[in-house]
């Protein structure tokens, strides 16, 4: 029987340090601001995860990082959730996407991949997407510049400037999901205009 009360929350990037501060690692970011703001210690590393476990609102909670590169995250993620008995349901994956403005945060239900290949290795591990997406906006590259470079490059200054109030608001969304559910989350946070 899948484990209903513990709630698995997963933020996408890639490892290393070279990437620690790109749009890519969005995901990332907001999962370790989580970590630090409710103390959970992000020490265990198995299944090519680093993860912790501990409580966001009296909610029992793991915190996860897959370390395998964005677009093979699927399987590390399928891992873990598989040995901690953890069901698709009881999963929110935090991504950046491309296809919102900077700054925006949109909650989603099930659905496609959206053309993001860190979903759609999760999905493809799992044999469906029936699990909820946080995406955070991190705006297209302007045209003719290269859509891998403009993902996997660092925040400009601009950009720079927002990023805490984003993450806040990230967090903010988790929370909302966690406690009330992703429908609340949609009606709260997908009409919110762009940070800034």
């Amino acid at each position: 029987m899948p484990q209903s009360h513990l709630k698995l929350v997963i933020g996408l990037g890639n490892p290393g340090k070279e990437y620690a501060m790109t749009r890519h690692n969005a995901g990332f970011m907001v999962v370790e601001r989580l970590a630090d703001a409710f103390r959970i210690s992000m020490d265990k590393n198995k299944f090519d995860t680093i993860y912790g476990k501990g409580k966001i609102q009296a909610k029992d909670v793991m915190l996860a990082k897959p370390q395998a590169f964005m677009n093979l995250s699927g399987p590390p993620v399928q891992r873990l959730a598989g040995f901690y008995r953890i069901s698709c349901e009881d999963m929110l994956i935090i991504h950046d996407d491309i296809d919102l403005a900077f700054g925006r945060i949109k909650i989603k239900e099930k659905g496609g991949d959206g053309g993001h290949k860190g979903i759609r290795s999760i999905k493809d591990a799992f044999g469906g997407g029936n699990f909820t997406r946080l995406r955070i906006g991190i705006g297209r590259s302007e045209a003719g510049a290269d859509v891998v470079d403009h993902v996997l490059g660092r925040f400009n200054p601009e950009e720079k400037a927002l990023l805490d109030k984003i993450i806040a608001t990230a967090m903010d969304a988790v929370l909302t999901i966690l406690c009330e559910g992703a429908k609340e989350g949609m009606n709260r946070f997908n009409r919110l205009k762009t940070i800034n």
